[in-house]
């Protein structure tokens, strides 16, 4: 008999890998809360969600019709749950950064970042007790 690990962890990994990223997002708009015309971004976690769940490719395909044309691989894909904040006060220099804002929302994913750590190391409790035949 095997073991589908895809099957035995469910979401849990995958919520893992998405705090991951959106800590990463986060922390870039608090690192660029002082940059001229920055605007603030954040993954927007029902989208990726219901991507997941619905196996839908959110990819886009493009074409280069010229060689000076920029490749559409490096430009991040919208429909994935990569949005932009929206403001409540922008900066007078075009910033949308909100440092109390972006600060509450990267403790908030931390706490989730720990939780989801928490539920996949259950899981793998889970998987060693049955392992074992306890």
């Amino acid at each position: 008999m095997t073991i589908s690990f895809d099957n035995a962890l469910g979401i849990h990994e995958k919520a893992l890998t998405f705090r991951g990223q959106r800590a990463a997002v986060l922390a870039n708009n608090i690192a660029n809360a002082e940059t001229p015309n920055y605007k603030a971004r954040d993954l927007d976690f029902s989208a990726v969600l219901a991507a997941q769940q619905t196996g839908t490719d959110t990819s886009f395909a493009t074409n280069t019709t010229h060689s000076r044309h920029i490749n559409g691989e490096s430009l991040l894909d919208q429909a994935a749950g990569l949005r932009f904040r929206t403001p409540l006060q922008p900066a007078l220099d075009g910033n949308t950064v909100d440092a109390d804002v972006e600060q509450s929302a990267f403790a908030k994913n931390a706490i989730e970042l720990q939780a989801s750590f928490t539920f996949l190391n259950s899981k793998f409790k889970g998987l060693m007790t049955a392992l074992r035949g306890e």
